[in-house]
């Protein structure tokens, strides 16, 4: 059943403190009409600005879904995509754990790959997602926090 205004290419959007799942997110974007599928996954990694990192927590205002939501809906829109799924941690994260999960999916691999790249880049700068990063020195420090 559909509901009106809401954009059915938008097929996964969500936060979540549990291990994100690339098969989940691919899942969601088959259809037949989708010759190419373009993924992009936001892994920890254990360094930044040449300093070592021990460990991230992720945080997010109670906005960041619907923003997450609106984001998708708007690079739907943008794109002649057949599908959109986009899902990010939130909480503590280890070295080499995925944060990020983004997948556009299209007819043609060019619009799959521009589609995916708005997508992430739209998510990093608008939707209220911060990162609080533990270094190895015992230092922290708040990364995109307004």
């Amino acid at each position: 059943m559909t509901q009106p205004g809401i954009d059915h290419r938008v097929r996964l959007v969500d936060l979540r403190e549990e291990r994100l799942d690339v098969d989940e997110v691919l899942a969601s974007l088959d259809d037949e009409a989708s010759g190419a599928v373009n993924l992009f996954v936001g892994r920890v990694r254990d360094h930044d600005d040449g300093r070592s990192v021990r460990a991230l927590d992720y945080a997010a205002h109670p906005s960041a879904l619907d923003r997450l939501r609106e984001v998708s809906e708007q690079v739907a829109e943008e794109f002649d995509v057949t599908g959109i799924s986009a899902v990010h941690r939130v909480g503590a994260l280890a070295i080499g754990d995925a944060a990020v999960i983004v997948a556009a999916a299209a007819a043609h691999r060019g619009t799959a790959y521009d589609a995916s790249r708005a997508l992430i880049d739209r998510l990093k700068a608008e939707v209220p997602i911060w990162k609080q990063q533990s270094f190895t020195d015992g230092d922290q420090q708040w990364v995109g926090s307004p």
